[in-house]
């Protein structure tokens, strides 16, 4: 009897050990294959950020066509933007990876733009997640690492499209400056309408075909802002001070 409570101890040591190990294991690759949660969820739930502290965010959307990125990234090269954010739709990145390449040997930071140009406040959240998560593996098959911010493709959201990002460990970004370039109002008027921006500003422009006059208002954008702060990404802006959060209703 002694001896079978012996082997019976040790049994149980070998199985308490085993569990340890198994969840310890579990919980190592749950953390390496799981996003963070989302820095920007308060009581009230998570929000999405519109302005930082420090430095300038130029934030180009891109949902379709093939002739103004390249321009763009050019301009921004030339004019020695060194950072810079676009916001990328997965069924465009899908069809122009060398483009993707392109932004991403320039240095820029690359933001998911959902897969296909829908209005997350009319979907469900389920929907929501799948473009997402859609938009998110096109990118990661591109070598598009650490993508950790999304901008809803028309630029609505509400309180459910927060929580499923914030959910899948990614921050929302809306703007505080926008440029109105989409609607092709002359290159003065894009000027003027990102003119007021100030250190601390996420500005939106586009780099689709739709926008066809911001290549050429972005050479005096980029010299009207050099002495109001210094140009950044979006997610340099969020580790480098406070920001200022909103939820669009």
């Amino acid at each position: 009897m002694n001896f079978f409570m012996v082997l019976s101890g040790k049994k149980l040591k070998h199985f308490l050990f085993i569990l340890v190990l198994s969840l310890f294991t579990a919980l190592f690759f749950y953390s390496q294959t799981s996003v963070q949660v989302a820095v920007f969820s308060t009581k009230e739930g998570p929000k999405a950020i519109k302005k930082g502290k420090k430095g300038i965010a130029l934030t180009f959307n891109i949902g379709w066509g093939d002739q103004k990125a390249e321009p763009i990234i050019d301009t921004l090269v030339k004019n020695e933007v060194k950072s810079a954010t676009f916001f990328l739709s997965g069924s465009w990145a899908e069809r122009h990876p060398d483009i993707v390449n392109k932004i991403v040997k320039s240095g820029y930071e690359i933001g998911n733009l959902g897969y296909a140009y829908e209005d997350y406040t009319e979907l469900e959240s389920v929907k929501i997640r799948q473009d997402i998560l859609r938009a998110q593996e096109v990118l990661k098959k591109l070598n598009v690492k650490n993508i950790k911010l999304l901008r809803s493709p028309t630029g609505h959201f509400d309180k459910k499209t927060l929580k499923v990002a914030d959910q899948l460990g990614l921050t929302v970004v809306h703007w505080s400056i926008n440029s109105e370039d989409w609607t092709n109002p002359g290159v003065n008027q894009i000027i003027k309408n990102i003119d007021q921006a100030k250190n601390g500003d996420i500005i939106l422009m586009h780099a689709s075909d739709a926008a066809k006059q911001t290549k050429n208002a972005l050479p005096s954008i980029i010299d009207n802002l050099k002495d109001k702060g210094t140009f950044t990404n979006v997610s340099d802006m969020i580790a480098n001070g406070k920001v200022k959060t909103t939820l669009i209703k």
